[in-house]
């Protein structure tokens, strides 16, 4: 039965839904590169684990990334994270936004859930304000899932995490096989910000493609995120632009770059790289800037040569310059499912 728990808290223990305790141990973290990108730290599967599952999460940074521990979705339209103070009891609920009037607790076909606006005194029932938004977003599919927790209640980036996990293997073509597999979903992230507080949510579409027999000595993944829209903390939906002029957000496609001579999928089925958008300017010189910039991480799963074909889970992590603010950064963490394309 797939787990319903990620956990990279060294201490914590599980229930699992077979009746053990599985856990995480941070402390043995194996430490991953792939080409030039360095992965974000594995957990330790328990012995109970599936053979081939892997299970990375946001590594701890000085800019509040990685803090998120031993989060579950429970099962009954709520979600737990630990280790994130003051975003309530440490349980999210099923949200109530709407994106743009659409379905409630949704975004991009995945799962959205709040932390609570304010905690009673354990001793005195007094109402304590929490650091309000934080927010989760959770996908998840019969072997894969990710969740990404994020908040808007700081002037900086805040405290939050993402996590990503393969439950089972992968069947890749054999070495020096000449063909190329096509993947495509949905995609869900948050925007936070350095410089101002508040969030926003996003939405787009995704594709991934490889190419198993070229280059000749390397693998090639290549990949786009598009029809980007972006919501405030409402869900209303933000005014988008070309160049940020107006007050009008810029959201171009997003793509991986494509390296030659440098490995971007491994042999168990993982791949990273970096992505990058540019927006062009609308004055008379119509100048190509670059925009964002960051990386993608993600696991295939399944067997690509038959069947379905399998499925990949990945998160894009990628950082800007808004151009509606003066000195304010964003950084943007989306995650996503994508599956094997079909005619």
């Amino acid at each position: 039965m797939f787990r319903h728990v990620f956990s990279v808290s060294a201490l914590a223990l599980i229930v699992g839904c077979n009746g053990t305790n599985p856990f995480f141990d941070t402390a043995a973290s194996i430490p991953d590169v792939i080409g030039d990108v360095e992965l974000p730290p594995e957990a330790e599967q328990p012995p109970t684990a599936t053979p081939g599952s892997i299970l990375r999460y946001e590594e701890r940074n000085d800019i509040g990334g990685g803090y998120a521990e031993s989060v579950a979705y429970n099962g009954d339209d709520t979600f737990s994270v630990d280790n994130i103070a003051f975003d309530g009891l440490n349980v999210y609920n099923l949200s109530a936004l709407q994106m743009n009037g659409g379905p409630a607790g949704e975004i991009g076909g995945y799962m959205l859930f709040d932390a609570e606006v304010s905690v009673d005194d354990f001793l005195t029932n007094g109402a304590i304000e929490q650091i309000v938004p934080y927010h989760a977003i959770y996908g998840e599919s019969s072997r894969s899932r990710f969740a990404i927790i994020r908040t808007g209640g700081y002037s900086d980036y805040g405290f939050g995490g993402f996590i990503y996990e393969r439950n089972g293997t992968v069947v890749l073509p054999p070495a020096g096989t000449t063909g190329q597999a096509g993947f495509t979903g949905r995609y869900a992230g948050m925007r936070v910000f350095s410089g101002m507080g508040g969030l926003e949510f996003t939405e787009g579409d995704m594709q991934i493609a490889i190419d198993f027999g070229d280059f000749n000595d390397t693998n090639a993944v290549s990949g786009k995120l598009f029809n980007r829209v972006a919501y405030d903390e409402n869900g209303v939906l933000v005014i988008e632009g070309t160049d940020g002029s107006g007050g009008q957000l810029p959201l171009p496609n997003l793509h991986f770059v494509i390296e030659s001579n440098v490995d971007t999928l491994t042999a168990n089925g993982e791949i990273a790289g970096k992505v990058i958008s540019t927006y062009v300017e609308t004055d008379e010189n119509e100048a190509v800037n670059p925009y964002e910039e960051g990386f993608y991480y993600g696991i295939i799963s399944g067997d690509t040569t038959s069947g379905d074909g399998g499925e990949i889970v990945g998160v894009l992590v990628f950082t800007s310059s808004d151009p509606r603010y003066d000195n304010v950064n964003v950084q943007e963490t989306g995650g996503f499912i994508l599956l094997r394309t079909q005619p």
